[in-house]
């Protein structure tokens, strides 16, 4: 089975302790990942006023936000104004791309975009991705070839607008396989590589599931389902952090069992755009993730 490491980068604390660990792990296995950075401000903190969606308090109890985050980076964007991350932590991302690892966009303000895509116009998007894309050519001196929505995020005008930046490839959904984008009329040429597995912040304090249970979990559906390749994301605080050891517990395993651990750039080397299927995207739930998603829906 071919598997796609997909690691967001949310957060500038992330940015400084989760991706350098996480460069380290995999470099001693000799495994490439795809890095997907916030390049603007970091305003974590803003992210409370989603206190009162449903499932979030229990979503923050389960993954010990504060552990993971620390208090400084919760105070970021309210009482303490937000570090932009490319410009401060320029020096880490070309690291990144210097040890082997595929790089691209997550978003500008994570924050910003995940709270408010949704049902925005096509020059409020527009804005924002650009901002983004500087951002990312500021840092790097070149443009970048992916896009990853944070929070799986979206808005149909995104889909138009990957297009029209010539993007390989964008992960903004949640799935099951390779697809184009349909939704609200805009019809994307852009291939989709959706997140097919669960995060694991979304299956920890389930029933009661440890994080070790959690890649157990993981591992049952990686033998179990039918499929040739699977999107497995992970982000920088977590498994770069906290749930360091348990990742590569399961790095590991899928090594052993044979399994070829890589990009998504690898995984979309082996699709020819036109013979993909068109799949309308819609917003729903996902168990273990308050609000709501896009996601891969029926096949056109």
């Amino acid at each position: 089975m071919q598997i796609a490491l997909k690691i967001d980068v949310d957060t500038y604390h992330g940015t400084l302790q989760g991706v350098p660990a996480l460069v380290a792990d995999l470099g001693s296995r000799g495994v490439h990942a795809s890095f997907y950075f916030s390049l603007g401000p970091d305003h974590t903190g803003r992210a409370l006023r989603r206190v009162f969606r449903p499932g979030f308090l229990q979503k923050v109890a389960r993954t010990s936000v504060v552990s993971h985050y620390g208090i400084r980076t919760l105070l970021y964007g309210v009482l303490l104004p937000g570090p932009h991350i490319a410009r401060r932590a320029g020096s880490i991302l070309r690291a990144v791309r210097d040890a082997g690892h595929e790089t691209g966009i997550h978003c500008y303000d994570h924050v910003y975009w995940q709270d408010h895509v949704m049902g925005q116009n096509e020059s409020w998007t527009r804005t924002q991705v650009m901002r983004a894309v500087g951002a990312y050519r500021e840092a790097f001196g070149t443009h970048a070839r992916s896009h990853c929505a944070a929070g799986w995020q979206v808005n149909a005008h995104l889909f138009a607008l990957e297009d029209e930046l010539g993007l390989s490839y964008a992960s903004d959904t949640r799935g099951t396989h390779p697809f184009l984008p349909v939704m609200d009329g805009i019809e994307g040429r852009c291939p989709q590589l959706p997140t097919t597995l669960p995060t694991l912040d979304e299956l920890v304090g389930i029933d009661g599931a440890t994080v070790d249970d959690a890649i157990d979990q993981i591992l049952e559906r990686c033998r179990t389902q039918d499929t040739q390749a699977h999107v497995f994301t992970l982000h920088a605080e977590l498994e770069g952090q906290q749930f360091r050891k348990p990742f590569l517990r399961l790095i590991d395993t899928w090594l052993t069992e044979g399994h070829s651990i890589g990009t998504l750039q690898a995984l979309r080397a082996n699709l020819n755009p036109t013979q993909l299927p068109k799949h309308t995207v819609s917003m729903r739930e996902i168990p273990g993730r308050s609000g709501v998603l896009a996601t891969q829906g029926p096949a056109l």
